[in-house]
């Protein structure tokens, strides 16, 4: 039923859109003619197909890559149809009601309002156009959105911060998501631009892959190189565990999560599952605190907070590395008032989002309180990074992945 509804629709909103192309290519030669008009279709034909596929086949077998870009291309193309689908509405609307009034007045047709029209040539025309502008918009997106890293320096004054750890430099990465890469190039530019900053330790908070430990494989030799002298220290996000993929078994499962702690190992990462690690200069300590995804909602709970936080009582400054933001309210300010900072992504900032000077806006908004950007409650913070790569759609608009380096002084 799901593939008869969606090749209807599709069939439905191409054939509405078609008449716009029957219009514009009226005056057109006959070879050109055909061109168009036969050409209109061939995307709606891979689109069925892609339909039944999808259905009847298995959309993992080649890559989990292929299969984002087959939900991208449907989508994209739809999605902007719809567009012209408004405005030739419009002038069929305009139409209808010209029609109605005809059947109610008595004169001459040539007596009411305006003239009578056939569908507007003009309107088809920009029905096209607006509907070239998402699509255009879409493309840009993946072209070059994708991988136009973007670094972004915050200064973050800790009163409690010793005179030891002033002035250190944290690299954050997040949301690196392998399987989802097109451009290897692109991506080991993203690492060379966070390590010429030289921060002197380096987070990385959670979703390595989007569901398979073999998705990083072909990129080991990219992201090992983060490195620190303190060190690159990692959590693990809600999409590492496998849960979105259908597993043969359950062993199957448990041993691609083992896979994936063994690719943190590889990447010479300190994973922390639900423990602490110290930080010691000249004597004074920082505690850096890593715990499994706990996500607020539907997501998975696998973070054991009061377990990774015990012994953590020596140190001044404790810095939390948590994938997801919605914990900090959730968990972390009402239970832990001595976290001074929490790192987090998840959010990707939509992929989607306007970010000029104070104007910021995203539909990512309409589902985290804290979706990116630093965050203070009291004497909490929260830092949400918008994250290194992309899942799904495989670009961005109007937010570019980031590279945060975070500079701790102290107050």
């Amino acid at each position: 039923m799901t593939l008869l509804f969606f090749a209807i629709t599709f069939l439905l909103i191409d054939y509405y859109v078609f008449q716009g192309i029957l219009l514009i290519t009226q005056k057109w030669t006959p070879t050109w003619k055909s061109i168009a008009q036969f050409g209109f279709w061939i995307p709606t034909a891979v689109g069925i197909l892609a339909l039944l596929w999808w259905t009847f086949g298995d959309p993992y077998r080649y890559s989990p890559n292929f299969r984002n870009w087959v939900i991208t291309g449907l989508a994209a193309m739809y999605f902007s149809k719809l567009f012209a689908v408004a405005i030739l509405f419009v002038d069929d609307f305009q139409r209808g009601v010209r029609w109605v009034a005809s059947l109610f007045y008595r004169g001459s047709s040539g007596d009411l309002p305006g003239q009578s029209i056939p569908r507007s040539e003009f309107l088809a025309k920009t029905a096209l156009i607006a509907a070239s502008v998402p699509f255009g918009t879409m493309a840009y997106g993946i072209i070059s959105g994708a991988h136009d890293y973007r670094l972004r320096r915050i200064v973050l004054k800790l009163p409690n911060l010793p005179h030891s750890f002033d002035g250190i430099r944290i690299g954050q990465v997040s949301d690196i998501h392998s399987g989802s890469f097109f451009n290897k190039t692109a991506v080991r530019g993203g690492v060379e631009m966070i390590m010429n900053e030289k921060p002197d330790v380096i987070f990385f908070t959670g979703d390595l892959v989007n569901n398979e430990a073999s998705e990083v494989t072909d990129y080991i030799n990219v992201f090992n190189k983060l490195r620190a002298p303190y060190g690159v220290f990692s959590v693990t996000g809600n999409h590492d565990y496998g849960d979105y993929h259908l597993w043969p078994s359950e062993e199957a499962k448990r041993q691609n999560f083992k896979d994936l702690i063994a690719a943190h190992q590889l990447l010479g990462f300190n994973l922390l599952m639900n423990e602490n690690h110290f930080l010691e200069i000249d004597g004074d300590k920082v505690a850096i605190i890593g715990i499994e995804n706990w996500g607020g909602g539907r997501f998975s709970k696998y973070g054991k907070l009061d377990k990774a936080h015990a012994g953590t009582d020596e140190a001044s400054v404790k810095l939390l590395l948590s994938h997801d933001p919605s914990h900090w309210d959730a968990e972390v300010r009402p239970s832990y008032p001595d976290i001074d900072l929490m790192f987090s992504g998840h959010t990707h900032g939509f992929q989607f989002g306007v970010e000029i000077g104070n104007l910021k806006w995203s539909p990512s908004q309409y589902a985290y309180k804290q979706w990116a950007g630093l965050h203070q409650e009291g004497s909490q913070y929260l830092y949400v990074n918008r994250g290194f790569g992309y899942l799904g759609y495989p670009g961005r608009i109007g937010m570019p992945p980031e590279l945060t380096i975070l500079e701790l002084k102290r107050a």
